[in-house]
């Protein structure tokens, strides 16, 4: 979806994030994942408050960088309002490895005459 005049630029996460953010959240059991798996259960039994405040906390930080990857938007001049929903979505849910590839991006400038 990367077209040259930049009004619709939209690059995809790396597979990378996408597969382990997948596995992380779906194929983790404690008991599988060696001493992180036994300091992971130490924390749920007895630190889950913290584990909560943290969990909030995460989640008003992906918050702030999708709205933040709106505004990156607007200012590389991509003003398709699907590419931008494409853009929120995908910076809610994979943050800064999302957002990184948005600040990365140049936009071509058009040469004044």
């Amino acid at each position: 979806m990367a077209k040259s005049g930049g009004g619709d630029y939209f690059k995809r996460s790396s597979l990378f994030w996408i597969v382990g953010l997948f596995l992380l959240l779906k194929h983790s059991p404690s008991s599988t994942l060696g001493p992180y798996g036994t300091f992971c259960r130490y924390l749920v039994d007895n630190h889950s408050g913290l584990l909560y405040k943290g969990w909030w906390a995460a989640l008003a930080i992906h918050a702030v960088e999708a709205f933040v990857s709106l505004k990156v938007c607007s200012n590389k001049g991509i003003n398709n309002m699907t590419t931008r929903c494409l853009w929120f979505f995908q910076t809610f849910l994979f943050g800064f490895a999302s957002l990184g590839l948005l600040i990365k991006y140049k936009p071509e400038r058009r040469k004044k005459n």
